[in-house]
């Protein structure tokens, strides 16, 4: 429920333009501001669940965020629209909230398989928010998704104000140290900053394809609607049960081979989706598949670098989440507005170019690490042990002597 907010804009973009008659591009900022609201509360709010109870602090959020989606559903135009998206991303952050809280009331050999179960249910909001708002604009209107979310999210906080468990927070520092401990975290965790670049540029390609195929679809080559967005969408489906499988390997196997299958995924999928401009048969398929592949190898991802952050400080989950989620979401802000301007610029086949060249900077990152880990040692230090070696064997032939 809260996640799909941030996604179920992405499918009603051209209708949201057509109705408050704006351009497609202009019309394509609703997401972007979504998703720079969405990073700006990561930042901002998700430090205090180390900080606060955690019943009162979510059912405050998502009654909030119900209010942003009423204000966003009532707005006259595109500017307010655009605001009261930002409003609701801010305020959407409850996921992100519930995994470091998952995280703490579970034994370390079984984290990755509950980090794993949370996103599937993360990515069954995230698909069906595409279809229900794709399905529902088409019927009712671009005003419809929003309203009838906001109805659903506030159902959500009443029933969570009753259900969720009673929790003592980890931490009394003040609000400031908190979100400084955020950036400190980024500069003192190598880890923490490998993760964040890997799901950054990945999920900044992810962003780009979401954001581009509706135009796509609503184009000459189709000429669909934002219901066949949410039915594409919907066909990813299959990623709820990669991600718990996903879950199992990384506490199995480690999370860094998880990571190098998913991103050679990601580049897979970026040389499948070029032919989707063609139309047809042949430019669904294309379409079907490479988006198919592209959810599974960002989701599984995602669960490989929660896993390796949230295991670094046990004391400091909210925060490592935060520095790890905030950098994520800058990324999938950067993407969509990027995606937007490839696919004016360059078509549909630039946007497949620029998720191949941010799966490629994350890959080069990984195997350099692996490498680093793996690889041979340095000539300098084999010389420098086999000297000391030759000093230790010559030191006992003298002490034998």
């Amino acid at each position: 429920m809260a996640v799909g907010n941030i996604y179920f804009p992405q499918a009603i973009g051209p209708l949201i333009a057509a109705g408050l008659d704006a351009s497609p591009e202009s019309a394509a900022l609703v997401v972007t501001a979504t998703q720079v609201g969405y990073t700006a509360g990561i930042f901002l709010l998700v430090p205090l669940g180390d900080r606060l109870p955690h019943r009162p602090f979510l059912v405050t959020l998502l009654a909030l965020t119900g209010v942003g989606l009423l204000v966003a559903g009532c707005a006259p135009a595109l500017p307010p629209l655009v605001a009261a998206g930002a409003l609701v991303g801010v305020t959407s952050v409850a996921a992100q909230i519930i995994a470091p809280l998952a995280a703490g009331l579970v034994a370390p050999e079984r984290r990755g398989a509950v980090m794993g179960t949370l996103l599937s249910g993360s990515i069954g909001g995230m698909l069906l928010a595409r279809t229900f708002s794709g399905s529902l604009g088409e019927w009712l209107g671009w005003r419809a998704p929003y309203l009838v979310a906001a109805v659903l999210v506030l159902l959500l906080a009443v029933v969570l104000a009753h259900t969720l468990p009673t929790t003592a927070p980890s931490s009394r520092e003040p609000y400031p140290a908190l979100l400084a401990a955020s950036v400190r975290l980024l500069r003192t965790e190598p880890e923490l900053r490998r993760s964040c670049l890997y799901q950054a540029t990945v999920f900044a390609g992810f962003s780009a394809v979401w954001t581009c195929v509706a135009l796509l679809l609503s184009g000459p080559a189709y000429g669909m609607g934002g219901q066949a967005v949410g039915v594409l969408a919907l066909i990813g489906a299959a990623t709820m049960v990669c991600t718990p499988l996903a879950g199992r390997l990384v506490d199995r196997r480690g999370p860094d081979p998880v990571s190098l299958v998913c991103l050679l995924g990601v580049l897979v999928s970026a040389a499948l989706l070029v032919p989707g401009d063609r139309g047809g048969t042949a430019g669904l398929t294309a379409l079907v598949v490479g988006t198919l592949v592209l959810d599974v190898a960002m989701q599984s991802g995602m669960v490989a670098n929660q896993a390796r952050v949230l295991a670094l400080r046990p004391d400091a989950r909210s925060r490592l989440n935060t520095a790890y989620m905030t950098c994520t979401y800058l990324g999938g802000s950067a993407g969509s507005w990027l995606g937007v301007q490839t696919y004016g610029r360059a078509g549909w086949r630039g946007v497949c170019a620029l998720v191949a060249l941010l799966a490629a900077v994350a890959l080069v990152r990984h195997l350099r690490t692996l490498y680093v880990r793996k690889g041979p040692r340095p000539r300098s230090e084999a010389a420098s042990q086999e000297g000391c070696s030759r000093a230790s064997s010559s030191w006992a032939d003298s002490s034998t002597t």
